[in-house]
């Protein structure tokens, strides 16, 4: 007994990287809100989703860690369509111009806490790029029970003043500062492309037999 518990956690481990690896984004798992004050009297929040990027991370010394994110501007939801339109628009994001937002660190320090990161870097937004600093948490690293890959989860918060990137109609009276938190998962990147290779071709195949079910009757 005590020996297959010893093999499945040497296992575990092993499959663990130890230094320095690549990681993937999930697009279905990074997504982020952001929240403003309307006039005073209340806090919508926004939200964008389907972000792409990489992550180095070195469990070890997470300070040598780096990050690249692009998320589609398209995805913006309020909850209001017409806000929504508006936010599309030249008033502001111009998306058919400037259709995603872009973050690439420049650097990582630890933070106050053995989960928590200083991640500085610039943020690239309606075509202009400014030094952002985000106060991450690393959430989980280990094993997704599901894909059986070695996974990273994080989330990370940050305020940053929409005039800075050109963004300012209505301010003051809607607040110049968004409260901006992220969350995303990581699966380590070798291993993630040969999943979604197996996941796609799983789909393909019972596509096919369905079509050739289809065509029998």
């Amino acid at each position: 007994m005590f020996h297959r518990i010893a093999l499945a956690a040497s296992l575990t481990l092993a499959s663990l990287p130890l230094l320095a690896a690549t990681y993937t984004l999930e697009p279905d798992y990074t997504q982020g809100v952001f929240r403003w004050n309307h006039l005073g009297f209340s806090s919508p929040a926004g939200e964008f989703a389907q972000g792409e990027g990489k992550l180095e991370f070195d469990q070890a010394d997470p300070t040598r860690s780096s990050v690249e994110v692009s998320i589609p501007l398209a995805t913006l939801n309020t909850g209001v369509p017409a806000l929504d339109d508006h936010f599309r628009s030249k008033d502001f994001f111009e998306t058919a111009k400037f259709p995603a937002a872009k973050f690439k660190s420049t650097k990582v320090e630890k933070g106050g806490a053995a989960n928590r990161l200083n991640v500085t870097g610039d943020l690239n937004l309606h075509g202009v790029t400014k030094p952002v600093t985000l106060d991450v948490t690393v959430v989980k690293v280990g094993i997704n029970p599901r894909t059986h890959i070695a996974t990273v989860g994080f989330d990370a918060v940050t305020t940053l003043k929409r005039s800075d990137f050109g963004l300012g109609k209505y301010v003051p009276q809607v607040s110049d500062e968004i409260q901006l938190h992220i969350t995303s998962q990581a699966a380590e990147a070798a291993a993630y492309a040969q999943y979604l290779k197996e996941q796609a071709a799983a789909q393909a195949a019972e596509a096919a037999e369905a079509a050739e079910a289809a065509a029998k009757k």
